[in-house]
């Protein structure tokens, strides 16, 4: 018996009548063969980021609650995942231009919804971090998110769930790798503009 082989996932039928025995297929040689023309399979980054840009457009309208523009909503989710963070910081993670930052801010603290607090390291700069109202919008919006995201993956067969339960995985892995690469130099073109429309 070679390493590995399950006898309980192989299935085999036996003519007992003729003797004659048909052919078997097993779990595991049907997942090493998926393995391997998975790993032959070169990668299309072009049609990757088209499919990325494509369900972004999906994913980013989930949410149905608390509709805001998407640099208000990148803002909240970076203080989320990264705050207390410096507005310097923060310009980094959103890159827009300082002053339409620095006016979306405002709004947001206006709005109850980001607080400024001294930085204990340096008393001329200041730290950004959500509020508890803050909170509230981004953990509404994500469960919102989820639910309904829920009802599309429900929608997938049995195969198509695993296969995306380890790309989760993989795009782990890539943001990992984007966020050790070094800063690139600014362009001239804004990568995410702050003048759209709602999500």
């Amino acid at each position: 018996m070679s390493p590995g082989f399950d006898p309980l996932t192989a299935h085999v039928s036996v003519a007992g009548a003729t003797g004659q025995r048909s052919a078997f297929t097993s779990k595991i040689d049907i997942v090493c063969g998926v393995g391997r023309s998975s790993a032959d399979k070169p990668l299309d980054v072009d049609r990757l980021a088209t499919v990325i840009e494509d369900f972004n457009t999906v994913f980013i309208r989930l949410a149905s609650v608390q509709r805001l523009n998407f640099s208000t909503l990148s803002v909240l989710h970076s203080l989320s995942r990264g705050g207390p963070m410096r507005l310097t910081d923060l310009l980094v993670a959103e890159q827009i231009k300082q002053p339409a930052l620095s006016s979306l801010v405002s709004k947001l603290e206006g709005a109850g919804w980001v607080s400024r607090r001294p930085d204990p390291s340096d008393g001329r700069a200041a730290l950004l971090s959500l509020t508890s109202a803050g909170e509230m919008v981004v953990r509404s919006r994500h469960a919102d998110r989820v639910a309904k995201l829920t009802r599309l993956t429900d929608r997938l067969d049995g195969h198509d769930r695993a296969v995306l339960a380890d790309a989760q995985e993989v795009l782990l892995r890539l943001v990992a790798i984007a966020h050790d690469a070094p800063a690139e130099p600014p362009s001239g073109a804004q990568i995410r503009p702050h003048t759209r429309s709602t999500a």
